[in-house]
């Protein structure tokens, strides 16, 4: 009876012993996804991250986006609104001669109200025809007006009100409390200030981005760089649509980590370290910390033959964090969007299910012969 349950048991602990990677695991092992890299016809690169290398990968073609974020290099913007079409002018002008063109009997001044400005540029002012205004400060416009009246009323004087139309408006379309058109009364009107006339950006929005669309093309920065940045709050101008938008960019976390799943960026830049924190580390006694991969595909073009770049299009980042070299170097290996972070699981996990299922095996056969 003895003899034929140690036979059992010799059996069973063979059995699961090979089978141990085929039991049920929450991650895959290092060895297993990597399998296969030596091979010339492997479609992937297994490289290590160290401190030796990770000089060079900073320098390997940038994949998800662009690498930084496309905003204004300058804060340069008019100090005085500028005028545009469709804006609206009022004038008053002075003339003390006694037999004025333009005022009546025991008046001073004349009021043009509400003067459009055309399509063309131009606006209409009796006696001197079309004036062009259309680019002009309300005070260098003002100057133009009271130059061109010399000749029919020489002591004239002009005052000028603008009020800006459409094209002198800014658009905060969306992500914010109060979105509308705001007009630029200043010229000097901050990305900011504007933001603080649209009542500020939405708290629903996580980790907002800023996008500002001018003249056919899109700028962009994250909300909290702007806000810590002075240089980066620019002039707005007429015409700008603001919009208010979560950031896009995101990586894939798998395996034996806190948490899987896709994780949005919650700033410009993520290394490898922040990255797993941001998931809440590594999971305790199942993760292996000599294998932590990131799995990254290149674009064809992005491929080289020698050192500076990727070898293959597919290419797995292997960290090892039970070194001070391998954990410094993680600290400066950038997360790049849509890469595939896997932490894989401890091949001591499977042993442990062995001897766990060994351990049952024996207090059944006990059972059985009790």
């Amino acid at each position: 009876m003895v003899y034929h349950r140690i036979r059992a048991l010799i059996i069973c602990l063979t059995v699961l012993t090979v089978g141990a990677c085929g039991l049920p695991r929450g991650a895959a092992i290092q060895s297993e996804i990597v399998s296969g890299q030596n091979a010339e016809s492997a479609p992937f690169e297994v490289v290590p991250v160290t401190r030796t290398n990770i000089g060079d990968l900073q320098t390997w073609p940038v994949t998800g986006w662009a690498g930084d974020y496309n905003w204004f290099s300058n804060n340069r913007g008019p100090i005085s609104p500028i005028i545009r079409t469709g804006d609206r002018i009022d004038l008053i002008i002075w003339d003390s001669q006694e037999n004025s063109l333009l005022s009546t009997l025991g008046q001073k001044s004349v009021k043009l109200n509400d003067i459009m400005v055309g399509a063309d540029g131009m606006i209409f002012i009796p006696y001197i025809d079309r004036v062009f205004v259309r680019g002009e400060t309300p005070e260098s416009a003002r100057a133009v007006i009271a130059k061109e009246l010399e000749a029919v009323v020489p002591s004239a004087q002009v005052q000028l009100l603008l009020t800006p139309g459409p094209d002198n408006s800014v658009d905060a379309v969306s992500g914010f409390r109060s979105p509308g058109t705001y007009p630029l009364v200043h010229g000097d009107v901050s990305i900011l200030s504007l933001i603080a006339q649209a009542g500020g950006i939405s708290p629903e929005l996580s980790n907002p981005l800023i996008r500002v669309l001018r003249d056919g093309r899109s700028y962009e920065i994250l909300s909290d760089t702007l806000y810590e940045k002075p240089a980066a709050n620019v002039i707005v101008r007429g015409g700008d649509q603001i919009v208010a938008e979560e950031d896009r960019r995101y990586f894939v976390a798998l395996g034996a980590t806190g948490i899987q799943k896709i994780m949005p960026f919650d700033r410009e830049n993520v290394n490898a370290i922040e990255a797993l924190a941001m998931l809440g580390g590594l999971s305790a006694g199942r993760a292996n910390p000599k294998g932590v991969l990131i799995l990254r595909e290149y674009g064809r073009n992005e491929v080289r033959t020698d050192n500076t770049g990727p070898r293959k299009r597919q290419i797995v980042f292997a960290i090892d964090l039970t070194s001070a070299d391998g954990l410094f170097a993680a600290n400066n290996f950038k997360i790049n969007p849509k890469d595939v972070l896997v932490a894989t699981e401890s091949p001591i996990n499977s042993i442990r299910t062995v001897f766990g299922l060994i351990g049952s095996i024996v207090g059944i056969g006990n059972a059985v012969s009790n």
